[in-house]
């Protein structure tokens, strides 16, 4: 059986990527999209939801549109 990444994982995983790949800390997102520093951390790991606000919030610190992170090309 093959091991495929559900988008919903792709799409957390790309979001550390980006955040780690531009050194940016859990503290820096949370200052920059006005979420709690749990509250974001939950997003990367699959405890919380993401509203389309929120994700837009995230997309803009990367200066990407969401579909940018959240949909492959």
């Amino acid at each position: 059986m093959r091991n495929i990444d559900s988008p919903n994982i792709k799409f957390r995983k790309k979001l550390r990527e980006l955040r780690e790949k531009n050194n940016y800390s859990l503290k820096v997102m949370s200052e920059a999209t006005g979420l709690c520093r749990s509250y974001y951390w939950q997003i990367e790991n699959g405890q919380r939801g993401l509203t389309y606000e929120n994700a837009k919030k995230i997309a803009k610190v990367f200066n990407l549109r969401p579909d940018d992170i959240f949909f492959d090309d």
